[in-house]
């Protein structure tokens, strides 16, 4: 939750065109290009329009690049583990049984149409009694605990993590949450009033379609409770203030300051009757779950309702089904197309029991020499990054030696945990529903991780699945992690040469070191602790060098009328550069001086920064571009290259730029880490 990249161009051009394509050293498909883009007026299109041409937008796509392509693939891979798993009959209790039998659930389309609502009745009646005449605060209190432990997070949501103080100790937090829409510039922008409408459209068909209630009543009293929240909620740049989400208190607090909650009834339903204290992270938002679980029972149990019938819509019958992807998917993404059943159905055991799925992919599909390699490669990189802290010439040598402890403490997980989650205990009931097994797999995560509260923090404990194309930082332990299925083309080659997969899989391990210096990730001391070990000197020089860098992607047009927010983006871009940079440095150090020959006419440095380019290869659709800078911390991608070669010398250097609209002066070059 507080978290979890022309006169001189002329000649070089000539030679980046020309040469034997090699049939040797594969890493960069030149097909991928678009000769006609030169790469000083757009590096991006220059280096993927080649592969936007080949690669047009599927139907059930609202954006497709190269992480896409990856997770295809692993989805075949999945589909292709668990049609093995078929073959054979799975033993009652195993992990193969589960997995296969909430995969079989999700494919049986017409076990679902037939069952249509009949699922949720018993949430929905549960709802009906805790509000009901003459009921009382005890049982309307654990009706919200068992929500939160099985549904979803209507109000705020809690969930357990490292004490931001005391990295060492689990607690509990109380987050915000309850937005059906997500995020709270839904409610409140007046750009997104037709988005609004549609969800008002998508809240009333759902209500119509389980028959419950007034369907008119229903959106009114939704659209109260939720833009009260998301009025109450802070924004995304205020998020990535960690103090901002950090507020320890007393339970006796708690109970006095909400008082319309039994915190007793709704903790102990949570197994968290033992809590002391525990962090209310945004207490305004408290407050308005305050104001409805004490207020308008109607309002509230509308309010409820409706967290049922989104929560369950993508599980039940086709025509809930396809109400939740018209607006999800159609409205907010673009998508033409659901996924295919087959992916949606794969997804919910792919995710349920990860790990489980993770063993099997990993014997499989993860050869030991990749870890091996990539132990090396993150060596080199975190080599490379000592020494750009080092020649920082805006940092003191006090901050500076702090800064290079912090790099030699990173935790390096690469591939697989060495201990795989134990799932005995979680039931999967095929006599059952879907979606009350998908209770039942809640119920058992919410359950292993409140049992954490107050325990030490277990170090080794992963945050993605083996199987996830994607890698993470994680400021409270101080780790770096690179799951087994980003080591693989285009990411990590080993096939290729040194210069394509320091420009990919160098740069996305740069990009996760440097997270640990980034705003938000600097905050955070050596042992992972919410810790000020800048001098007040360094914290203001480094903030001027941000600020530069926020105002040059705050200048970016996405769309006519739409800039991206360099503020909210502003850990990644950071990350971004820092990646490139000290990727860049490995690679340099890796050849030792001497510089290969080319390869299909491309120097290293070229190469290296085409690979990069590659990476974010991507077609997107104009809703989804508009979503994402809304909502996610990612700048896009063609931003995530073109924003920030134009701040790097190396970059001009190899390309021979001088001129051309990639081209920034050097006095408005920002270079942070």
């Amino acid at each position: 939750m507080k978290r979890i990249i022309l006169i001189g161009l002329v000649m070089v051009m000539a030679s980046c065109g020309e040469g034997k394509k090699s049939e040797k050293v594969p890493g960069i498909d030149t097909a991928n290009f678009d000769l006609a883009v030169a790469p000083n007026e757009d590096f991006y299109e220059y280096a993927t329009g080649g592969w936007q041409k080949a690669n047009p937008l599927k139907p059930e796509f609202a954006r497709y690049g190269s992480f896409d392509v990856l997770r295809e693939n692993n989805e075949v891979r999945i589909r292709d583990l668990f049609a093995d798993m078929e073959k054979t009959t799975a033993a009652r209790g195993s992990v193969e049984q589960k997995i296969g039998d909430l995969y079989k659930l999700g494919m049986d389309s017409v076990r679902l149409n037939a069952e249509k609502l009949a699922p949720v009745a018993a949430d929905l009646a549960a709802i009906d009694k805790a509000l009901g005449s003459g009921q009382n605060k005890e049982t309307l209190s654990s009706l919200l605990g068992s929500m939160h432990r099985v549904i979803g997070a209507p109000f705020f949501a809690p969930f357990v993590d490292a004490d931001m103080m005391d990295s060492s100790t689990n607690i509990a937090y109380f987050y915000q949450a309850g937005l059906g829409m997500g995020n709270r510039d839904y409610y409140l922008d007046a750009e997104n009033e037709a988005i609004r409408e549609a969800y008002k459209k998508y809240i009333a068909t759902v209500f119509e379609k389980a028959g419950y209630g007034d369907p008119a009543a229903a959106v009114a009293a939704v659209m109260e409770v939720e833009t009260a929240i998301a009025e109450a909620s802070l924004s995304n740049v205020e998020l990535r203030n960690p103090y901002n989400s950090y507020n320890m208190v007393t339970l006796e607090s708690v109970k006095k300051d909400y008082p319309a909650v039994d915190w007793d009834a709704y903790l102990d339903v949570l197994g968290l009757g033992a809590v002391e204290r525990l962090s209310v992270s945004h207490p305004k938002v408290m407050a308005v779950a305050n104001k409805y679980l004490g207020g308008d029972r109607e309002k509230l149990r509308y309010y409820l309702a409706y967290n049922v019938l989104d929560s369950a819509a993508g599980v039940l019958d086709d025509e809930m089904q396809t109400a939740r992807f018209e607006f999800y998917g159609r409205t907010m993404s673009g998508q033409e197309e659901p996924r295919p059943r087959w992916k949606r159905a794969l997804g919910v055991p792919n995710s349920t029991l990860g790990e489980a799925v993770g063993e099997m992919y990993v014997a499989k599909y993860f050869p030991p020499a990749s870890k091996e390699r990539m132990l090396k490669l993150v060596g080199d990189l975190q080599v490379a990054l000592g020494q750009h802290i080092e020649a920082l010439e805006w940092m003191s040598d006090e901050t500076k030696a702090k800064a290079q402890e912090k790099l030699a403490t990173f935790h390096v997980k690469i591939g697989y945990p060495d201990k795989w989650k134990d799932y005995g205990t979680l039931e999967i009931d095929p006599a059952l529903s879907y979606w009350e097994n998908i209770k039942r797999a809640s119920a058992w995560h919410s359950d292993d991780q409140m049992a954490e509260v107050g325990k030490p923090v277990d170090k080794e404990k992963w945050h993605m699945s083996p199987q996830t194309v994607n890698a993470y930082y994680n400021p409270s332990s101080n780790e770096i992690c690179f799951p087994a299925a980003i080591l693989q083309p285009p990411f990590f080659n080993p096939d290729a040469d040194d210069a394509v997969n320091y420009g990919a899989i160098g740069v996305v391990i740069g990009h996760e070191m440097t997270h640990g210096f980034d705003d938000q990730g600097r905050q955070f001391d050596k042992d992972g602790n919410l810790k000020d070990w800048w001098t007040e000197a360094d914290a203001e020089k480094f903030n001027a060098l941000a600020d530069v860098l926020v105002a040059q992607f705050d200048a970016i047009e996405v769309q006519p009328g739409l800039k991206a927010n360099g503020r909210f983006t502003l850990g990644e871009n950071i990350a971004d550069q820092g990646g490139l940079r000290v990727a860049h440095t490995a690679l340099r150090n890796a050849l030792g001086g001497v510089e290969p020959a080319p390869i299909d006419g491309f120097t290293a440095d070229q190469r290296f920064y085409l690979a990069y380019a590659q990476l974010w290869a991507q077609n997107i659709r104009p809703e989804e571009e508009a979503r994402l800078t809304k909502i996610d911390e990612h700048s896009l991608g063609k931003w995530r290259v073109d924003g920030t070669v134009k701040n790097l010398e190396a970059f001009y250097e190899a390309f021979g730029i001088t001129d051309g609209a990639m081209f920034l002066e050097p006095e408005k070059r920002v270079v942070i880490w």
